[in-house]
């Protein structure tokens, strides 16, 4: 996980979808090394299956899509999460009768021949989170709503991958939860992860991210700052969430 390339991510001209339809359309964007980006819009507006995209589980009409210095758009879903890109995906599906060590070192299993690394990994995990080396034996059933959410950006954290997906990571979370997962991501950019976020609440974006992509309807429709943001306040993003 670095910020080392001057670019994450570069999207340019991407067309996917599902079956014969194409969901997205004529889709540009860019993570620079280090930093967080927000995909913004209503729902149905096709921010996950840019997500799915990027991970290779979508189909591609045309397009390009670089992670560093990889084309990725042709690889399959197992070569990109194999330290291209990995995602903490919406509802975080946890295997919640493993315990939460378990659940990370799942995340890992490509990294499993290096033993020494997975366990710094895995420690790089608990000091984000702490809760959770508390917890690591705990089965993840039983964990609430914000500590599972930890254990998925965690989880995404051990396969050490060069991006960063998250799909809305505060949905459903209690207020102290979010703050404790914000917290999380900007450890995280401290530490100079590259973040490509889907995310419905604006304050969240706002905390977390240096740029803002707007999407309707399937395509890019506005990009923005926090900065612009405060200035004109919220109704320039709310004009398009509806």
């Amino acid at each position: 996980m670095s910020g080392a390339n001057n670019t994450a991510l570069q999207i340019l001209a991407l067309s996917a979808g599902y079956g014969r339809f194409d969901v997205v359309r004529d889709v540009a964007l860019h993570v620079g090394g280090g930093e967080a980006v927000a995909l913004m819009g209503p729902n149905g507006a096709g921010k996950t299956t840019v997500l799915r995209a990027i991970m290779g589980l979508v189909k591609h009409r045309r397009g390009t899509i670089r992670i560093g210095l990889a084309d990725v758009i042709a690889l399959p879903p197992h070569r990109i999460a194999s330290g291209h890109a990995a995602i903490a995906p919406e509802g975080r599906r946890l295997f919640t009768e493993l315990t939460v060590e378990d659940n990370l070192l799942l995340g890992a299993l490509r990294l499993r021949r290096d033993r020494q690394r997975v366990l710094a990994l895995l420690e790089s995990v608990y000091a984000l989170f702490p809760v959770l080396r508390e917890y690591r034996r705990r089965r993840s059933a039983f964990l609430s709503g914000g500590e599972q959410q930890m254990v998925a950006i965690g989880r995404m954290l051990m396969s050490d991958p060069e991006l960063l997906l998250l799909d809305e990571p505060s949905v459903a979370l209690s207020p102290v939860a979010v703050d404790n997962v914000v917290k999380g991501l900007l450890e995280l950019r401290r530490r100079g992860a590259s973040l490509l976020l889907v995310e419905q609440r604006v304050d969240v974006a706002l905390r977390v991210c240096d740029r803002l992509y707007i999407m309707t309807h399937g395509e890019i429709v506005d990009e923005m700052t926090p900065d612009a943001v405060a200035r004109e306040g919220f109704g320039i993003i709310n004009k398009y969430l509806g």
